[in-house]
């Protein structure tokens, strides 16, 4: 890397040029980027589904049963649609993935988390509501699904009212 200057170079310059070299070192490190495996592409299709019930075949292809082992937190009235706070936890075992679904949002499944093997099986998350629905968090767990729902009154629209 060359670095063109006047008699004295600044300050700016030298630190622009040891960062560059310092960026370029990085390429001969023995690590590489994380690939996603092949079943983990981004679920294009069930973030399209208007209804709950679609979004959750389209990404799971099967149905849910409520579970106690479930932790769903989300206010009962949300004053702002447009940032409702929310969160889940679980106490089942092999947990691979937790997702949110509003039932009344122009497209039902709002995020979807991959767990990985090791990790506490717990997310939050801010979500956008466009009007009072139920918010549902799905567990999947030793390849079955487990859910909670809870009704969250929002106040202010946020999507757009």
């Amino acid at each position: 890397m060359t670095i063109t200057t006047g008699p004295h170079p600044t300050r700016r310059l030298i630190l622009q040029g040891v960062a560059g070299v310092a960026l370029l070192g990085l390429g001969n490190l023995p690590f590489a980027p994380a690939r996603a495996a092949a079943n983990d592409k981004y679920p294009e299709e069930a973030f399209k589904q208007k209804s709950e019930a679609d979004a959750i075949k389209a990404l799971y292809g099967k149905t849910a049963e409520p579970s106690d082992k479930v932790k769903l937190d989300a206010p009962e009235i949300a004053e702002n649609g447009g940032v409702v706070p929310i969160s889940v936890t679980t106490t089942l075992d092999k947990v691979t993935s937790i997702s949110f679904f509003v039932a009344e949002n122009p497209s039902a499944l709002a995020a979807s988390y991959k767990i990985p093997d090791g990790t506490i099986p717990a997310v939050a998350n801010r979500l956008k509501m466009a009007k009072t629905t139920n918010v549902t968090a799905i567990v999947e767990a030793d390849g079955k699904l487990y859910s909670a729902t809870k009704e969250v009154k929002v106040t202010v629209g946020g999507c757009g009212g």
